[in-house]
């Protein structure tokens, strides 16, 4: 980012290429974590761990354990793939890639942070370029959707920012370090615990976005430009979930029994519901897709609440794949998009015979989205409908008869774009472009490397997430018999 903010604006062509090395190097080191990481453990691995302000028991603590290791992973690969995606701007290149690094920085830093102060200040960092790179260059209600944005991330902001200050002046002893907030769980009563908990929750829950708090999503992935709706969608909506197991889960486990069930099942469910009835009346493509994603965040949530260590597995695989099912889908609006510029599905049709290469990946990533079995979303969604029976059998009954309605919106919207005879206005259209099949056929092999070998990712995960499990179940001898 400093590099291209020092550059002149003459070399503006090379801008895009040093943003590719920088995340070059980001790829190559996740692919290295996740070859060298240790599945059989629950400790924190690959640890950074500097004094920082001694004085306010502040320290630099970096590292990834089993819960993070695959977020780590996710984002590298999203962002690579989305620094390719933006090629197409032509406006302010300087400043845009300069943002994009800054937001990959501090999506970065969240998930490798181990110091709750640290976390927090990467959870801000993010917020900044976000809030330009729609405001910027995004679409025509640009400013209404960056702002609405900013003010509810805002909100979800301070809320976090006075739990973390009540953690540290409340616990045994004045501390940031996750790691020992962990450790001192019990010392925190249970009142205390609870009004700590709803404070990040729905600072967390913002982020994902869970119903009520799911409004700006839609406005901001429309007006968005397309490598940013990747990265919002792809990772950024990770960031609630991650917080929630990271923070209240490992933090606060014993509100976390007594409230879960109530407010993670019950509200994964709605969003699974409600953002499935959503996305079938939308006209324009990219909000489907984005009510879409509310709909398959509420698997993550639902699955969270189970207590299970199918539930809570499948939960954070489906983090996963989700961000690289919807990087594709959103991808593939933009590459519409740039041709036609307007997103309206009525305004298409017969977009196969023109463009037979752009139908079959689009084809192949609306299976993807169904959950089709042999593609990723299945096995993760099946583990956490496996998990979630055990406590909520009423939730996954909505849950899985969701399924339906999710094939329904998109075979629908499928059908009016790309079957039936075509639209004259559209028989120019040239077919995908070599960069396009570049950032499409990557995140489509790991979506049917993960559909037929899940453990790929799921032995990363196991370890650590059976140990969170059992630490919130064990918080609470009677709640353990009740959910046994």
């Amino acid at each position: 980012m400093v590099l291209i903010l020092a550059l002149p604006e003459a070399m503006k062509e090379s801008f895009k290429w040093i943003a590719v090395a920088a995340t070059i190097p980001q790829l190559a080191i996740a692919a290295y974590l996740y070859e060298n990481f240790d599945t059989s453990t629950i400790g924190v691995q690959f640890a950074e761990h500097g004094e920082w302000m001694p004085a306010y028991h502040i320290t630099y603590f970096m590292g990834v354990d089993g819960l993070s290791i695959s977020m780590v992973l996710l984002t590298a690969i999203i962002c690579f793939f989305a620094v390719f995606a933006s090629f197409g701007v032509n406006r302010a290149e300087k400043g845009y890639y300069a943002m994009l690094l800054m937001l990959d920085t501090g999506m970065m830093g969240v998930f490798v942070s181990l110091d709750l102060f640290l976390f927090y200040i990467f959870w801000e960092v993010m917020l900044l370029p976000m809030y330009f790179l729609i405001g910027i260059w995004g679409g025509p209600r640009r400013e209404y959707a960056a702002i609405k944005f900013f003010l509810y991330t805002l909100l979800g902001s301070v809320l976090i920012l006075l739990a973390m200050l009540g953690l540290y002046y409340y616990g045994a002893t004045p501390t940031f370090d996750l790691t020992q907030l962990a450790a001192n769980a019990s010392h925190y009563p249970l009142n205390f615990q609870r009004i700590v908990w709803i404070a990040l929750f729905i600072g967390f829950a913002i982020k994902i976005p869970a119903f009520p708090f799911h409004t700006w999503l839609p406005d901001a992935h429309v007006e968005a430009p397309t490598a940013i709706s990747v990265i919002l969608a792809g990772v950024l909506l990770k960031m609630g979930t991650y917080g929630i197991l990271r923070v209240n889960f490992a933090v606060l486990p014993e509100a976390t029994l007594h409230l879960s069930g109530l407010f993670l099942g019950t509200i994964g469910t709605i969003n699974i519901v409600y953002g499935a009835m959503c996305a079938m009346a939308q006209t324009d493509f990219k909000k489907l897709i984005a009510y879409s994603s509310i709909s398959h965040m509420g698997y993550v949530m639902l699955g969270m609440a189970s207590f299970t260590a199918a539930g809570i597995n499948g939960a954070v695989l489906q983090m996963f794949n989700h961000g690289t099912v919807t990087a594709m889908l959103f991808i593939l609006v933009g590459v519409i998009y740039d041709r036609a510029h307007h997103r309206e599905i009525a305004g298409f049709g017969g977009l196969a015979q023109q463009m037979p290469i752009y139908a079959a990946i689009t084809g192949f990533a609306f299976f993807a989205g169904m959950g089709l079995p042999g593609m990723s979303a299945f096995i993760s969604e099946v583990l956490v409908l496996l998990g979630a029976w055990q406590l909520h059998p009423f939730m996954t009954v909505f849950g899985a008869a969701t399924a339906i309605l999710t094939a329904g919106y998109l075979l629908w919207t499928y059908q009016r774009i790309y079957l039936g005879p075509l639209n004259e206005k559209y028989k120019s259209l040239p077919d995908v472009t070599f960069r396009e099949v570049f950032t499409l056929v990557p995140l489509g092999m790991i979506v049917l490397l993960l559909g037929i070998y899940p453990h790929a990712i799921l032995d990363l995960l196991n370890t650590s997430l059976v140990h969170l499990n059992q630490v919130v179940l064990s918080s609470s001898g009677s709640a353990v018999a009740m959910v046994r």
